[in-house]
């Protein structure tokens, strides 16, 4: 399973040439320069935080083109681009004031839109939902599209990563990784994805920044390790050794973590303290 570190600070896709990131158009689409990536990347859409903030995507399809665009040629190496989805966690839909089916519908609208205007850029198809049966829906829609989900190289499970109960996370996983989908789980806990990351064909998580607000900095610069690279490394690492063995040998070229340099013990592989 290929697993996507997720980064707040965009110049970090210059630093780690061997270690996927996931960097949200929320901290790029402001930036009248951009970093260029030594390493893939994963483009997060912000869908989040833009519906809980302001209830509605206030970027329209072809302004979000224009930008996805951009930082396919000027940062280069984007493996994935997710589209402008519609969480349904219950609380975002009472921002919007919409349904669960609403925001599918939105959802499939948006990527085959995006993927008409801009066909060349690897657009995600993401299912949105909250229950087994909604998800379901969200792949009829797709497929009454003509988007035929098990032939794409990926789909998205979205409405997943706060979700307070792990299981129900891995019931709707396997449910559709049987249906031969390859799947990317968005922020999945990793308290679940050491139980069903072989379901997955990629995922991805900032939980270590999570962990970090509460560990004192490694230096004076800052005063928790929540923005620090050396700590988002050394948490990476034990994911790798926890759901990848095989590729969890850290590689020339990487900026070796703290823990590397140091020899200081591991800190326990938590989604939260």
């Amino acid at each position: 399973m290929k697993f996507y570190l997720g980064a707040h600070q965009p110049i970090w896709l210059t630093r780690v040439p061997d270690v996927p990131l996931l960097v949200s158009h929320r901290r790029l689409g402001h930036r009248r320069t951009l970093p260029r990536a030594v390493t893939e990347w994963a483009l997060d859409s912000g869908g989040f935080t833009e519906l809980q903030l302001h209830g509605r995507w206030q970027i329209n399809a072809k302004d979000y083109v224009r930008a996805v665009r951009r930082y396919a040629d000027e940062i280069g190496m984007l493996s994935l681009a997710a589209a402008q989805d519609w969480m349904c966690e219950q609380h975002i839909l009472q921002r919007t004031g919409l349904t669960v089916h609403g925001h599918q519908r939105r959802t499939v609208d948006n990527f085959i839109r995006l993927r008409e205007l801009a066909p060349e850029l690897p657009w995600l198809p993401t299912l949105q939902g909250w229950t087994p049966s909604d998800y379901q829906r969200c792949v009829d829609l797709y497929e009454q599209a003509g988007i035929a989900l098990a032939a794409e190289p990926l789909v998205g499970i979205g409405s997943v990563c706060r979700r307070q109960s792990s299981a129900d996370v891995e019931h709707i996983v396997r449910t559709f990784a049987a249906r031969q989908l390859n799947l990317h789980g968005f922020g999945i806990k990793i308290t679940g994805l050491t139980r069903y990351a072989t379901a997955l064909t990629s995922s991805d998580s900032m939980a270590w920044s999570r962990r970090g607000r509460y560990v004192p900095g490694c230096g004076p610069s800052h005063r928790t390790e929540s923005n620090c690279l050396h700590f988002a490394l050394d948490w990476y690492q034990k994911i790798q050794t926890a759901v990848n063995p095989a590729e969890s040998t850290p590689q020339p070229g990487r900026p070796r973590s703290r823990r590397e340099t140091t020899g200081e013990p591991a800190r326990p592989l938590l989604d939260r303290p």
